[in-house]
């Protein structure tokens, strides 16, 4: 018997999102199944606008590098800067060339002008400083940190000096060698330097924390937790260079497995600040166990969604969005017996989905996940939906 699922599916928009949800949720994660499509980018752009609007969101947070991050911040909640320099500096992996990315920084920098501080909508990069090819020196959080403490108190204090700190990082070529990535020997994360600039992180982050009272006495709260944003930043990125280094077979599992700690790490902190609107890969925002396949083989890990779930429950909520056609990258029309197939036989083009309500439709016994041509694109698993929210399909990603 064919499966009928014209009933789960509504208009994409704000208020029937907040109807499928059981309460407002603080962290509402919305999740795509590949890169690089505006489209895509298009259909948040206009979702996370009206859930400013509407429902009171304060912060919107895309997987992009966190300290490149903040120039885009200073722009919209400052002016700081051109658009153009803000779009060349602010983001990670390529983001910054988005037309939709674009879009969406330029009007939030509208949305805010003539706003008061607390009525403001803020921006940031959740990921850490990483690519998938490699992972950015520790300099620039490790010297930030240490030069805002130095500036703020006691330097008697303080674990080491800035020279010290200089002569301990070297070059920046040593860290961001692409070899490494492939090559533990050609990492310098367990180097005597590299074990001593953990401890020394360490000793900073302790200092700022056991400084907490006089700081924020005599700086905003937003300064501090810049401050913050740079140890938590110094200690992952010193600790997934270490993992870079090893040899083991678990080595990629607990790179990956340490990225989306950092990301998760970074979302726990926006959230403490107020609401927040998330974007990023489905797998770094899913509830269930993330998997991919390498080039040394399958690696899974606990994804930044399923870390943050584990600590807010209910007040953090997945939308995960399926696609059908990707024509331009061979993704062609899904087969009819696939989640993505009785998706796509819905008869408009965009809509929103109750994901409790689909995987009842479809059933003990889901379809297999469809199997995609592409390696940029990963197709939704029904076997998740009873840990997902709500979907957002979009029938066909036309190539620009």
């Amino acid at each position: 018997m064919p499966i009928d699922i014209k009933d789960t599916a509504r208009a994409v928009g704000a208020a029937a999102l907040m109807e499928l949800l059981p309460a407002r949720p603080r962290v509402l994660a919305l999740g795509e199944p590949t890169h690089g499509e505006d489209s895509l980018l298009e259909v948040r752009n206009e979702l996370f606008r009206r859930l400013v609007e509407e429902e009171g969101y304060r912060t919107i947070a895309l997987e992009s590098d966190c300290l490149a991050g903040l120039v885009v911040d200073d722009y919209v909640s400052q002016g700081t800067g051109t658009l153009d320099e803000v779009m060349e500096r602010g983001f990670s992996h390529g983001f910054g060339a988005s037309a939709a990315n674009r879009a969406l920084v330029r009007w939030m920098r509208a949305h805010n002008e003539g706003r008061p501080a607390c009525e403001q909508v803020r921006f940031a990069g959740f990921d850490g400083p990483l690519e998938i090819t490699h992972a950015a020196s520790p300099r620039q959080a490790l010297t930030a940190l240490h030069g805002a403490l130095a500036a703020r108190g006691d330097a008697d204090l303080l674990p080491c000096t800035a020279d010290d700190l200089d002569r301990l990082l070297g070059t920046d070529d040593r860290w961001t060698d692409p070899a490494a990535m492939t090559d533990p020997a050609r990492s310098a994360g367990r180097s005597a330097e590299a074990r001593e600039l953990r401890l020394l992180a360490d000793d900073l982050v302790s200092l700022l924390d056991e400084q907490t009272p006089r700081l924020l006495a005599s700086d905003s709260r937003d300064a501090w937790e810049r401050l913050r944003l740079y140890g938590r930043t110094a200690t992952g990125l010193l600790r997934y260079h270490y993992w870079m280094a090893d040899p083991s077979p678990a080595r990629m599992n607990r790179l990956l497995g340490l990225r989306d700690r950092m990301m998760a790490g970074n979302l726990l902190a926006l959230a403490r600040r107020g609401p927040v609107l998330v974007h990023a890969q489905n797998a770094h925002l899913q509830r269930e166990k993330s998997s991919m396949r390498m080039w040394q083989g399958p690696v899974e890990w606990w994804s930044a969604g399923a870390l943050v779930s584990a600590r807010l429950g209910t007040e953090y909520a997945f939308v995960a969005t399926a696609l059908g056609t990707i024509r331009h990258r061979g993704v062609g029309t899904p087969p009819p017996g696939t989640l993505e197939g009785l998706l796509h036989a819905l008869p408009d083009d965009r809509c929103l989905v109750d994901a409790a309500s689909l995987a009842a439709a479809l059933g003990d016994t889901p379809p297999a996940p469809r199997e995609s041509p592409w390696f940029g694109y990963a197709s939704l698993d029904p076997r998740h939906l009873p840990a997902i929210d709500a979907v957002v399909f979009v029938r066909d990603v036309p190539e620009r």
